[in-house]
Formats: C-alpha cells, structure tokens, sequence
C-alpha cells in the first residue's frame, strides 16, 4: 500500500490465501505475470484497489475465484492479457473509472465480467471473448454486432451468492438467452463494440 511508480516484472503468484493486493498506489505497471490457483471466497488473482495511472501487459490469469478485482481504479491501461479458467475473469467495481481494455483474451471463464452497478465509466473494446456468438459478415474479423461481457446471472450471484446453485440449469440459460434480446438489469453502456473473432495473440 501506498507505493508509488512500483513495477511487477515476470513474477509467478501461485497458491496463495488471498492473492495479490496492490492499494493506494500511483503510476503502477505489470508486466508479463502469471497469477494461478488462488482460490477462496476472499480470493483473487490481484486486488487493485484506490491505483490511479497503471499499465498492465502480458499478463495470465488461470483458475482464480476472480482474475482481478478492481474498485476505485482509474486510468488503467490493459492489453494483451489473457484471463482463463477463471471464476470471474475480471470484477470491476462502480467506482471505476476510465478503465481500457484492449487487445486482451477471455477463454474459459464461468463469468467474464462482474459489477456492482448500472453506471460504466470504461472501456472495452476489440477483445477475443470465447462466449460470444455474433457473426463478421465483412469478414474484417471483428463482430458485427457488440458483445456484452455481464450476464444476468452473474449480476444475481454478485447480490445473493446462494443462487451459485443454480449454475448450469436450464433457468439460468434462459434468464441469459432473455437478457440478451432484451436487456434490462446488465449495464447498457459496459459492452465491447467490435470483439475479435479470433484470439487477439
């Protein structure tokens, strides 16, 4: 905490209580890191919390309770990271504020992309989601049609956690299949208008 212009190079954090937690801290960057097998209820890959101007590139998120929860984080930069077999790939808070993702891989996870509100201050754009089902009709190998990373469902685990039981019935499925055509509880506005058709690297 409060640890200003820190940089994490080619680390591996693996098998730890609660995972990463970087807070209060400015000017932030991480590259080429691997966070595994943190798993837990109060667990995560990395806990971003209260970082202002950070950089992250290369990293690997694999079989994590969340990749990396964010809250109160602003002007983060993000490409090129690859979140897999993940719990939640990524949760990011209300409080977040231009937050960008570009260029980042989403393969494997029960949820993408979890929050707590309707209000989405960020950016996400030409990522590689393995759960989207749009077409390229141009064939300029990014979706016609934008894909959003918030499903219903996991917005009603984020309040009643019991309802994790219900994982992979047929309700589910179909509470996601309705607010897909007809969207009333996920953030309008938290949505990447051009996903990649195929992985970004």
């Amino acid at each position: 905490m409060f640890s200003n212009d820190d940089s994490y190079i080619s680390n591996i954090f693996s098998n730890n209580g609660s995972g990463v937690s970087v807070m209060y801290s400015n000017r932030i960057n991480m590259f080429n890191n691997f966070f595994e097998e943190n798993w837990g209820d109060a667990s995560h890959g990395i806990l971003l919390k209260e970082i202002s101007d950070g950089y992250m590139q290369g990293n690997y998120f694999s079989r994590n309770t969340s990749g990396i929860y964010m809250e109160g984080v602003n002007r983060v930069f993000m490409t090129r990271n690859t979140f897999e077999n993940n719990g939640w790939a990524l949760k990011i808070q209300a409080s977040c504020m231009d937050v960008e993702l570009e260029h980042n891989n989403f393969i494997g996870n029960t949820f993408d992309v979890g929050t707590n509100g309707s209000l989405v201050q960020n950016r996400f754009n030409n990522n590689y989601w393995d759960k989207y089902e749009g077409y390229d009709l141009n064939k300029d190998l990014t979706g016609d049609v934008p894909y959003r990373p918030v499903s219903m469902y996991s917005m009603i685990v984020e309040k009643y956690p019991a309802a994790m039981i219900l994982f992979r019935s047929f309700i589910t499925t179909l509470l996601d299949k309705t607010e897909k055509i007809i969207p009333s509880l996920t953030p309008e506005n938290l949505k990447d208008a051009a996903p990649l058709m195929k992985k970004a690297f």
